[in-house]
């Protein structure tokens, strides 16, 4: 089993690859791993998709809106705890720069106010703490296994400005997951005009059948200002019975609909 994940490793999407069984392939940005999975190169890819504090990854649903047909096989749930690293000589009065990925520092936003530093974003958080070893002025938002890797301290941990600090990943593959009878289902879609109640008349769908959403979300159709297309996730899976007569009622009112994968749901027994 070749897992393709999101990396350098240090960051917390290896994190969350590593509860996979397998050989783990680190790649630089998410595009390359949906890339990967697609060639077959790697029989699925562990990617970021929603944070509980700063919303969404939108690469992610881009990726799977527009430019790929591969399916979301799992979810990980993953808390996350930021870690402020410096190097072993350093102490943080020295520090004039924080490094680390757009997320991070949008996490850690009062701590780095308060340490009335600049902020510079770099592409993942474990590429932070490469880039400061050996900067005595400069620290890095990232995780303990990358203070390890690359030789650094902690000098501040559970530095997040919000504790329940959660994100969840997906596991993507080229099929999705078979029925388990604890399942959640994801679709994108469009409505096929702009019109009043025409939102409201897709979700009355899920309401008249008792369905559970657990996620609605608008995202720029990129065709045009104004235009929007919906994601939501919700309980069940695309096999069963009921699952399949709401996406039958659904197809004829909107412009179009795709659905990303059925699979287990995080953290249920």
């Amino acid at each position: 089993m070749k897992i393709a994940f999101f990396g350098p490793p240090g960051t917390f999407t290896e994190e969350a690859a590593l509860t996979i069984e397998g050989e783990h392939m680190a790649f630089n940005t998410i595009s390359e791993v949906f890339q990967a999975v697609d060639d077959d190169e790697a029989d699925c890819g562990v990617v970021p998709i929603e944070n509980s504090i700063e919303g969404s990854v939108g690469i992610t649903l881009d990726l799977l809106t527009h430019d790929y047909n591969l399916k979301i096989k799992g979810e990980i749930i993953l808390p996350i705890s930021h870690n402020l690293l410096i190097n072993p000589d350093a102490e943080l009065g020295d520090i004039e720069i924080v490094y680390s990925h757009s997320q991070a520092l949008s996490q850690c936003r009062r701590f780095i106010e308060d340490l009335k530093v600049e902020m510079r974003s770099v592409t993942s958080t474990s590429k932070a703490a490469e880039i400061i070893v050996g900067k005595k002025s400069s620290a890095a938002i990232s995780t303990r296994r990358a203070a390890e890797i690359n030789g650094l301290k902690v000098v501040a941990n559970d530095i997040q400005d919000y504790k329940n600090n959660l994100t969840r990943f997906v596991i993507i593959s080229r099929e999705d997951h078979e029925k388990t009878g604890k399942d959640k289902t994801s679709i994108v879609f469009s409505l096929s005009e702009d019109r009043p109640g025409g939102l409201y008349e897709i979700l009355g769908i899920f309401a008249g059948f008792n369905i559970n959403l657990t996620k609605i979300e608008s995202r720029p159709s990129k065709e045009k200002l104004g235009r929007y297309i919906f994601f939501i996730d919700f309980e069940g899976h695309r096999e069963d019975q009921m699952i399949r007569n709401i996406i039958n009622m659904i197809k004829p009112k909107v412009g179009y609909v795709k659905i990303f994968g059925s699979y287990p749901k995080e953290g249920d027994d």
